[in-house]
């Protein structure tokens, strides 16, 4: 859910008041058949631009940050526990808060072989005959939701457990958290 501020609002009533000149300007055209395609396009682009607007008011007032984050790998079963605490250090409630983790399998140096940026698309395969089976991927990118309803100043505990490959061996991991 999101929750809309003053801004949300301000900058709505700005676009419906857009819209409604575009409507008038659109009505008093002289040339009838451009009545109808103008009034499509007034419609279409002030639709596009108040939905846009919700999104990028929300990036610029929900303002989350990402406190004591662990991890644990539980080689044993394959999995990969992640705890810490959000923030919301803004001023306005965050409906909901996206915790994205991505982890990149690095390869071991020297063996040039197992370098591999390239993935075969398999058009080639088409030709041959032959399916090979793909190859595992070496990037993991996991998204959840961590908190609800996050009010002003206030902290949230998290714990999230996910499946860790067990190819993965020397590994990145990229972390972002968001607000909506």
């Amino acid at each position: 859910m999101i929750y809309f501020t003053i801004w949300h609002y301000v900058v709505l009533i700005i676009i419906f008041v857009l819209f409604v000149f575009g409507i008038i300007i659109s009505m008093r055209q002289k040339n009838k058949s451009m009545v109808k395609p103008m009034l499509f396009s007034v419609i279409l682009i002030s639709l596009s631009i108040a939905f846009l607007s919700v999104f990028v008011v929300d990036k610029y007032t929900k303002h989350v940050k990402l406190y004591r984050l662990q991890d644990k790998k539980l080689y044993s079963i394959e999995k990969i526990i992640y705890s810490g605490l959000v923030k919301n250090t803004g001023n306005y409630t965050i409906g909901t808060v996206r915790l994205n983790i991505k982890i990149v399998n690095k390869r071991h140096r020297g063996n040039i072989k197992s370098t591999t940026f390239y993935k075969s698309s398999g058009f080639l395969d088409f030709f041959h005959g032959t399916i090979k089976k793909s190859k595992s991927s070496n990037t993991l990118t996991e998204n959840f939701v961590v908190a609800h309803d996050l009010k002003p100043g206030k902290i949230k505990s998290f714990r999230i457990m996910f499946n860790f490959p067990s190819n993965f061996r020397n590994t990145s991991q990229y972390v972002k958290v968001s607000g909506h």
